[in-house]
């Protein structure tokens, strides 16, 4: 067979395309000839130099920082407030100026931003979506939560300066503080009595109104006060939670108990008889002892 010169280049042009290693668009081709996706290269990571926490922006990275450092670069023009967000200082301003652009579906009523909006809604909606980790009890809000795990835990961040004493509550402290200071912001609108405290307040003024809002579910009666009322279902249950240390006895009122332990400490005894001087641990035996007194006198006459 005789083969032409160009009947020769084609063949070895053939030959050596099929020996010639893939292309770079070919390298990218699967099985079935079609193109395979190409696989993103991983964003670099912002890492943070104070506790290694990394983000993708570096905008986040020095947004977090600020939270190290206490950085607050976004001041509010009208009151001198400073931020470290500027989306905080935004939020601010709306103080200022009574913007409140979020409305709550339910009742209407409305917020400077978004999540006070959704927090507020739970009330309507019922969600309680933090959880006691020691007994399972349901929060609608957060801080509900942590003021609530302190009674299991006993934690008392909140201390006085000026005594030493600690609290579980910022509100009970800044109510203890008014001790110090002499503060007392409330006032009876019946008698002008003034108190440290609002609930204080609320309670002394029912002696003026007669209200008595705690029923006893057993029988029914009312009492003015939460303490009278528990005070008077341990009747009807025989609970007794006040026990001497000395001998074991229960007793249902704590008043009871401390009257009780003076037989065991023999306490120094407060209570004198005027006509001869004795004194009494208990005013019920003196009591007692002066009847006689007066009886003897009576006799002697």
């Amino acid at each position: 067979m005789t083969v032409t010169l160009k009947e020769e280049e084609e063949t070895g042009d053939l030959i050596k395309t099929r020996e010639r290693p893939d292309s770079p668009s070919d390298s990218r081709k699967s099985p079935s000839g079609e193109p395979d996706p190409e696989t993103p290269k991983p964003a670099k990571r912002h890492h943070c130099s104070y506790c290694g926490k990394s983000f993708t922006k570096i905008r986040k990275l020095k947004e977090h920082k600020r939270t190290h450092t206490g950085e607050k670069p976004f001041q509010c023009s009208q009151c001198g407030n400073s931020f470290s967000q500027l989306g905080s200082l935004k939020r601010h301003k709306r103080i200022h100026s009574g913007e409140k652009p979020y409305h709550c579906s339910h009742g209407g009523m409305t917020f400077i931003c978004l999540g006070s909006q959704k927090l507020h809604e739970r009330i309507h909606t019922g969600e309680k979506p933090y959880d006691c980790s020691h007994c399972g009890k349901s929060f609608r809000w957060l801080e509900g939560l942590k003021r609530h795990e302190r009674t299991h835990t006993g934690e008392k961040p909140f201390q006085c300066s000026q005594c030493g004493k600690s609290f579980t509550q910022l509100g009970s402290l800044k109510i203890h503080k008014r001790i110090h200071s002499g503060e007392k912001p409330y006032h009876c609108s019946h008698c002008g009595m003034t108190f440290t405290c609002l609930g204080s307040q609320k309670s002394h003024e029912r002696i003026h109104t007669g209200e008595k809002p705690y029923d006893c579910s057993h029988c029914g009666k009312s009492f003015r006060w939460l303490e009278g009322l528990t005070k008077h279902e341990r009747m009807h249950t025989g609970e007794k939670p006040y026990q001497c240390s000395h001998c074991g006895k229960s007793f249902t009122q704590l008043g009871n108990l401390k009257s009780h332990q003076r037989v065991h400490t023999q306490e120094e005894k407060t209570y004198h008889c005027s006509h001869c001087g004795k004194t009494f641990s208990q005013s019920e035996d003196l009591k007692s002892h002066e009847r006689i007194e007066r009886l003897c006198s009576d006799l002697c006459f």
